[in-house]
């Protein structure tokens, strides 16, 4: 169990049976009353961000959390299928349940997935991926003062945005963090 003196940024804590990790935290001590925390925390199932307060000394559980790494096989029919590196079980994951840390999944990618008591409940892909791009319009250099961009379909299927000189064919370096094309690789 941790105490609120315990809270951090980072910190995974359990509240009612679903891990949430803490975005934010303050402590609050006022003039009259009893000291408290005031949090911002994020689900690590749904994603949804809540503000919770805690009385100063309360106790919140322990999330009981495992990270295992797996590879990334294949997807079909809306299904993800990934492999345990160490024992080789497998594991199929819905494009629900991936949100959009799916556009950045090819065959044979590592990735750390994220098991609450032995449930799946996401996925981390690394934090720089290398795509080919499949489809992008020509780039028309015109007079440009700033570093213009065009849309760009990944092999994955996500779209983003790239600088003009980048073409069909290209390998390309994205930041999975932000979404953003970081450079061309040869």
């Amino acid at each position: 169990m941790y105490s609120t003196t315990d809270f951090r940024k980072g910190l995974k804590i359990e509240i009612g049976g679903e891990p949430f990790v803490i975005v934010d935290f303050q402590h609050v001590k006022p003039g009259k009353g009893g000291a408290f925390v005031r949090t911002r925390l994020k689900s690590l199932v749904s994603g949804n961000v809540i503000d919770q307060t805690f009385r100063s000394g309360d106790r919140v559980d322990k999330p009981d959390l495992e990270e295992r790494e797996m590879q990334f096989l294949y997807e079909t029919g809306g299904e993800f299928h990934f492999m345990d590196t160490q024992t080789f079980e497998q594991l199929f994951l819905t494009a629900d349940q991936l949100g959009d840390r799916k556009d950045f999944l090819k065959e044979n990618i590592v990735i750390k997935a994220l098991f609450h008591n032995k449930r799946p409940i996401g996925i981390e892909v690394p934090m720089f991926v290398e795509l080919r791009i499949v489809k992008s319009d020509p780039g028309i250099r015109g007079d440009t003062a700033t570093g213009a961009t065009k849309p760009a379909t990944l092999e994955s299927g996500a779209v983003i945005q790239v600088p003009l000189f980048v073409e069909e064919g290209d390998v390309v370096r994205i930041d999975t963090r932000t979404r953003e094309y970081i450079t061309r690789v040869k």
